[in-house]
């Protein structure tokens, strides 16, 4: 049986950040990020995100309006179902939106499905500043330590090596190669890797 040993001690330890949390998770506070609930002016800066060719790099397509929308009442929806999510990223000294992180269910047909993912889309000018790994660090903190979910995963294309070097700065480690079923046969993104940590899985 393979052993996550990094990802049993986060699972002991909470993480040494600076949160404020009320207790349906609404809102969250690390050092320089408030994740919160979305708002309508949040639309217009995520429909430009999602229709940036760089920041959905690693994505099968780019995001129009209307889908971009359809993302953001999914999210919500969400989190009038069970308390947490997607969090919109928003920078505490100036309040800009920048993009989210959080929490979401794994899909079905990939390793951990049914599960929670801990997964992060930010605006190009916010990259190379921590910001994803400091939010992530606080979405794993409220899934391993005050939710007690024994497990957390996130998964990314193979080729997407910035988002997996995000992963091992959390602690998380390689679990396993698939190949995602929801993309199309001989696509470059179709080889996905999926990381872990918490409480490995009995057959892994």
């Amino acid at each position: 049986m393979r052993r996550w040993l990094a990802a049993q001690e986060l699972r002991l330890r909470p993480v040494a950040i600076h949160t404020q949390l009320v207790t349906d998770y609404q809102e969250i506070h690390t050092e320089r990020l408030l994740m919160r609930r979305w708002c309508d002016s949040d639309r217009a800066p995520f429909a430009a995100m999602n229709a940036d060719p760089e920041v959905m790099r690693y994505f099968p397509a780019v995001l129009d309006r209307a889908e971009s929308d359809q993302l953001i009442d999914r999210i919500e929806d969400r989190f009038d179902q069970q308390g947490f999510g997607l969090w919109a990223l928003e920078i505490l000294e100036s309040a800009e939106f920048i993009g989210f992180t959080g929490l979401n269910p794994m899909p079905d047909g990939v390793p951990g499905s049914g599960d929670q993912e801990v997964g992060w889309r930010l605006d190009q000018r916010s990259w190379h500043k921590g910001y994803a790994t400091e939010a992530a660090r606080a979405a794993l903190d409220v899934g391993l330590n005050r939710l007690g979910l024994p497990v957390i995963w996130s998964m990314t294309a193979v080729i997407n090596t910035p988002s997996q070097a995000v992963m091992q700065r959390l602690g998380m480690l390689r679990h396993e190669l698939f190949d995602h079923p929801r993309i199309e046969m001989g696509h470059a993104l179709r080889p996905h890797v999926v990381y872990g940590i918490g409480q490995p899985p009995a057959n892994s």
